[in-house]
């Protein structure tokens, strides 16, 4: 009886064993899984951060040309008062010189 017993106990110990086993592959196969999620989705955060960064210079480029392009406005502009004031000067010494 006390064979039987022990015997008993062995295989009550080995599916105790199997059991706790099964249990643990299970708990890793779910944690790999959660870390590949994670690891999945910080891979796309960085692609999406690398994008934005990519999107920032090139609207820091656009802003500098349009800085460019209005700083040479402001010039022509002035240009432009300047010639609009000597057309008005000698138009004036034209009317003096006509009267």
């Amino acid at each position: 009886m006390a064979a039987g017993g022990a015997a008993d106990a062995q295989a009550r110990f080995g599916h105790s064993v199997k059991g706790l086993l099964t249990e643990k592959v299970t708990s890793c196969g779910t944690d790999v899984i959660a870390l590949t999620k994670q690891v999945l989705k910080g891979s796309r955060s960085a692609e999406l951060l690398g994008q934005a960064a990519r999107n920032m210079v090139m609207q820091e480029d656009a802003i500098l040309h349009s800085e460019d392009s209005l700083r040479k406005m402001a010039i022509i502009t002035t240009h432009l008062q300047y010639h609009v004031e000597q057309s008005s000067n000698l138009q004036d010494q034209l009317s003096h010189l006509l009267k």
